[in-house]
Formats: structure tokens, C-alpha cells, sequence
């Protein structure tokens, strides 16, 4: 009698212990998989580390849309982020027009290399990209010129010093966005 009330203890709780995990409002997110319109894997299913391509649309402050093997892809930059221009909820932000036309003036229409960091894609199945035109590190560029700030979202993390230091000499020169009201 002893041994199945322990059973039947250590089902409950197991039950219960499943049961939560499963109706727990906060799940990790997976890591997206490759759109079908993104460039073709290597035969070892990798995405080359470096891709390159022209710049076709530019989306707003950190984001833009690449034409790579044929297909349109969209990048988002990595290692800093830009104020809003169109989002559904928070509108447009302060200075997110200045930052998008920022972006703008340094890609529109100019072939870009990408370099991918430790995971290429996020959960709205965006390449995240460093994005260079010749040998100017756009991401760091905007940081450098206050119109965005230095943002890191490990595992892609291969730059934060970078950022760091450009972002603070961005503020200490009041550049772009940091300019006192």
C-alpha cells in the first residue's frame, strides 16, 4: 500500500511539474530558421560568413533590404539600434526619421558586404548583418554619428567594445541625436 501511494505521489507531481511547464506564458525563443526567399546554404547547410550584394530599399534606421543570389533579403544591423520610424505600437520615435535618412545617405543604392556573427537570423526571420560599403563599418558609423545606440544581443556580441567606445565619443561630441534639446 505504502509503494503506490508513492507512485501515485510522484505521478501527481510529475503531472503537475508538466502541466506548468506547458501553459508557462514565457517559452525560449528557437533560433529562426533561414526564410525560403534567403540565400542558399552551403553544402555543409551554413550560410557563407560573408555575403555580398546591392542595397535595394532601406527600410529605416538599422534596417534594409539586400538583393542576394537573385532574391531580396532583409537586414537588420547588428550591434546597435536605431529609433523608431513605423512601429506598430510605439510610433515614431525622436529622431527616428533623422536616423533612417542618416542610414540613407550611406547605403541607398551602394553594394554592401554582410558579415554574419555567431547566429544569422532573428525571430522575424531577418538576416543580422555587420554591414560594410567599401571598407566603413555602417552599424558603427551611425553609433559614431549619434544616430543610434550601441545594443547587443548575445550570442552576436563580436563588436561590443567597438561599439562601446564609438557610442561614448558620440556622446561626448553631442553628435546626431545626442545634441542637447
Amino acid at each position: 500500500m505504502r509503494r503506490r501511494g508513492a507512485y501515485g505521489l510522484l505521478l501527481l507531481v510529475g503531472l503537475l511539474a508538466a502541466s506548468l511547464l506547458w501553459s508557462h506564458p514565457w517559452q525560449a525563443l528557437p533560433i529562426a530558421p533561414a526564410p525560403p526567399e534567403t540565400p542558399a546554404p552551403s553544402a555543409a547547410g551554413q550560410l557563407p560568413r560573408v555575403l555580398t550584394g546591392p542595397v535595394v530599399h532601406v527600410v529605416d534606421g538599422n534596417t534594409i533590404d539586400v538583393q542576394l543570389d537573385g532574391r531580396k533579403v532583409r537586414v537588420r544591423y547588428l550591434g546597435m539600434n536605431t529609433p523608431e520610424t513605423k512601429h506598430p505600437t510605439k510610433g515614431q520615435e525622436p529622431c527616428g526619421p533623422e536616423a533612417a535618412e542618416a542610414n540613407r545617405r550611406l547605403v541607398a543604392g551602394q553594394m554592401v558586404r554582410l558579415e554574419l556573427d555567431v547566429q544569422p537570423w532573428d525571430r522575424y526571420q531577418r538576416l543580422l548583418a555587420y554591414v560594410y560599403v567599401s571598407d566603413v563599418v555602417v552599424n558603427a558609423e551611425l553609433v559614431r554619428q549619434g544616430y543610434a545606440q550601441m545594443a547587443t544581443y548575445p550570442p552576436n556580441v563580436r563588436y561590443a567594445d567597438r561599439f562601446r567606445q564609438v557610442q561614448q565619443e558620440a556622446r561626448t561630441a553631442r553628435s546626431g541625436c545626442w545634441k542637447a534639446p
